[in-house]
């Protein structure tokens, strides 16, 4: 195993991140809920918040309006360095986790998904036990979201440079975690390439 970085974001979303009726959306990140651990397992990502309840990320199998793909995008994952490059194109709107990857892992380089072909293993710094997520995939980025880094508005040509330099991993990959029984990841926590 190959280690890519640390954890040093987690999140979920508890609602979709765009808002409106097609062709009308527009991106709006209110609905990120950071976290310093957060449970994983199959079905996706939740919190347990004040008093023991359960908050579950849009995209889990179990949420009222999951936007879940079952076995594509339960879970989502991004690097640190990706978000630098992309502060680097469209200035600091592009703020950490304001995509709503459910973990960021703290890196120095771009990461493609021919590195992470084999998978990604999470160890947990408290426990020592591994936690597998596979079927690995490029999160490709919407419209919405390309308008929101381009400060809300752009000319057509000018979004589908965007899209395209968003696309390939840039936005992050989706994944599915294997083992139903819930894993608890931390800030700090290790992410390797399997």
């Amino acid at each position: 195993m190959r280690l890519l970085g640390p954890v040093t974001r987690l999140q979920i979303q508890t609602a979709s991140l765009k808002r409106g009726e097609k062709p009308h959306q527009w991106y709006d990140p209110a609905a990120l809920s950071v976290a310093s651990e957060m449970r994983l397992d199959r079905r996706g990502a939740w919190l347990e918040g004040p008093g023991g309840d359960v908050i579950l990320d849009v995209h889990h199998l179990d949420h009222p309006q999951s936007k879940q793909t079952p076995g594509e995008n339960p879970l989502s994952l991004e690097f640190s360095h990706h978000y630098e490059f992309m502060r680097g194109r469209f200035g600091a709107v592009v703020a950490d986790g304001v995509a709503g990857e459910n973990l960021i892992v703290g890196n120095g380089g771009l990461v493609e998904l021919e590195h992470l072909q084999a998978g990604v293993v999470i160890r947990s710094r408290t426990t020592g036990r591994l936690l597998a997520l596979r079927n690995l995939s490029v999160a490709h980025p919407c419209r919405p979201f390309s308008l929101f880094a381009l400060g809300g508005s752009a000319e057509p040509e000018a979004l589908k440079e965007a899209l395209r330099f968003l696309d390939g991993g840039m936005r992050g990959f989706y994944m599915v975690a294997e083992g139903g029984d819930g894993f608890t990841v931390r800030l700090g926590d290790e992410v390797f390439a399997a």
